[in-house]
Formats: C-alpha cells, sequence, structure tokens
C-alpha cells in the first residue's frame, strides 16, 4: 500500500508518466420487448424482461495528473488481452517516454510473463523493460485511480442496457472523449501518514 501512496506523490513528468490500468465487465443486455418510446406526457416504458447475450470486458487506462483515460473494449479478460492492452500503452499512448509508471491490482494475468504468452521473446522482453510495475495490495483495489473513472464512466454512460459489443466500445469512447476534453483529475489526497493512522489495524503489530 505504501509503495503505490508513494508513487502518487511523484509531481507529473511526460517522460515518466504516472498511469492507472483497471477493468471490470459488462454484461450485454437486449431488449426481450421493444420498449415504448418517449411522448408528450409519458416517460419510455421499458419491459423487465431482458435478453442477455454476453459479457464485455473494458480496460481502463487513466493518467491521473494529466486527466486523460483510453478506454479499451475486449471480449475476453484474458492474459493476452492484458498484454495487447500494455503493448498499447508503450507503443501508441506513450511512445516517447523514458519509463511508464503502471500501477494496477494483483490479478494474477497483470504479469510481465504474461507478455510472454501474447508476444515473441524479444518483444515481451522490449515491452517489460518500458514499465515500472506497482502493484495495489490483496483488497486495497480502491488504491487505483482508474477504479475511480470506471465507476464514474458506469453511472455517467454503461448505467443502461447495452447489448452489442460495438455499440459498447462506441459510447465507451464518446464518454472518453467527452472527459477527456474535459482535463478532469484526480486531487489525490490520501498519504502514507493518513494510512499509517487510519488504517492502523491493517499494518502488523510488534506486540509481544
Amino acid at each position: 500500500m505504501e509503495d503505490v501512496l508513494e508513487v502518487y506523490k511523484r509531481p507529473c513528468d511526460p517522460m515518466r508518466p504516472v498511469v492507472c490500468l483497471d477493468e471490470t465487465s459488462k454484461q450485454l443486455i437486449g431488449e426481450a420487448v421493444a420498449p415504448v418510446p418517449i411522448s408528450t406526457g409519458q416517460v419510455a416504458k421499458y419491459d423487465y424482461e431482458y435478453v442477455r447475450n454476453g459479457v464485455a470486458n473494458i480496460f481502463m487506462v487513466f493518467e491521473p495528473l494529466a486527466g486523460k483515460r483510453d478506454v479499451e473494449v475486449t471480449e475476453r479478460r484474458t492474459k493476452k488481452d492484458w498484454a495487447q492492452c500494455v503493448r498499447k500503452i508503450s507503443d501508441q499512448l506513450y511512445p516517447d517516454a523514458e519509463k511508464i509508471v503502471l500501477v494496477e491490482d494483483n490479478l494474477n494475468t497483470h504479469s510481465p510473463a504474461s507478455l510472454y504468452e501474447a508476444f515473441e521473446p524479444a518483444v515481451a522482453k522490449r515491452l517489460a523493460d518500458r514499465f515500472e510495475f506497482h502493484y495495489t495490495p490483496k483488497h486495497g483495489s480502491w488504491l487505483d485511480m482508474a477504479e475511480i473513472e470506471l465507476g464514474i464512466l458506469g453511472r455517467q454512460c454503461l448505467a443502461r442496457r447495452i447489448d452489442n459489443i460495438d455499440d459498447l466500445l462506441r459510447e465507451a469512447k464518446a464518454w472518453q472523449a467527452a472527459r477527456n476534453a474535459s482535463g478532469k483529475k484526480v486531487d489525490w489526497q490520501f498519504t502514507t501518514e493518513d494510512a499509517r493512522i487510519k488504517l492502523k489495524k491493517l499494518y502488523p503489530s510488534l506486540e509481544d
């Protein structure tokens, strides 16, 4: 935990950007009965029945000090999907950075080893060397600021029925463009000192 909190104290540095990565799933839901559209004096009406069209995965890449985020939608949530997302961060989003400081939770797919399952060894090694990895502790995913952005995406854009992955991607990208244009950042206030006081019970006891 303190490792991540210390990372968040670093100043904004385009050559060593602090980037948060998180992911979530979105169930694709279709209408079993055609909705009744809005009309004069009447709200739109939706039937409680729905059709399940599977589940999609959403990656959130967020640079909190710059107010930039990138949303990717994939069909699955595998090691190779994570590896492809990391490659995009390296080669498309931050190609000129000397080192990318990546904060993410400790899911078993979030490992440099996953790069070797997706790419040739030379490519995997090149990508791994571009990153400085930092992991939130178990049950501490709230320390990943990308989780905050996923929550906002869910409330502002995805809190409704979307029945296919193409529409999901289009809606997520429209939200991304508007959110980036607004320049919204996160003013992170929770520090290591706060953690040692407020989360004291999580630290090992040194009493005999």
